[in-house]
């Protein structure tokens, strides 16, 4: 019997990717008059690129559950995902760091969206080396045929 296991390891995934739309990645504790946190937050809804990887992320999580008739395209899957949670928290440090001189020396204190793509990295990769353990199951199955 074929394991299942990454499955749950890509809804973790998609999990995660969701979940950026819920926790912000900084936050201050006063309101700037303009830019990333003129609401005091610093959230993936203040950029479209940042909402379009994490849209992406889920998207692909989806996508690769149901890919388990074709494990090779769902280990290439695995990987896209761990590469795009690894870009997301690139691009949304580069758009803070660009915006930055608008603080005017607030304190800013990180938050739980930056540390969850962490999670998407580690279940992404656990999810291919599940399926690969499943590709080299079926492998030694077809031998003993």
């Amino acid at each position: 019997m074929i394991q299942r296991l990454q499955s749950i390891f890509y809804v973790l995934t998609g999990i995660f990717f969701g979940a950026e739309f819920a926790f912000p990645f900084a936050s201050t504790p006063t309101n700037v008059s303009q830019g990333l946190f003129k609401d005091s937050l610093y959230n993936i809804q203040d950029n479209i690129a940042l909402q379009v990887l994490a849209v992406i992320g889920v998207l692909l999580s989806i996508a690769a559950l149901f890919m388990y008739r074709n494990r090779k395209n769902q280990i290439k899957t695995g990987y896209i995902l761990a590469t795009i949670a690894i870009i997301l928290p690139i691009v949304a440090i580069l758009i803070f760091t660009g915006q930055a001189e608008q603080l005017n020396n607030t304190e800013v204190s990180d938050e739980l969206g930056l540390y969850l793509p962490i999670g998407m990295i580690v279940f992404s990769l656990l999810g291919v080396r599940y399926t690969k353990k499943d590709e080299q199951l079926v492998k030694s199955m077809d031998r003993l045929r």
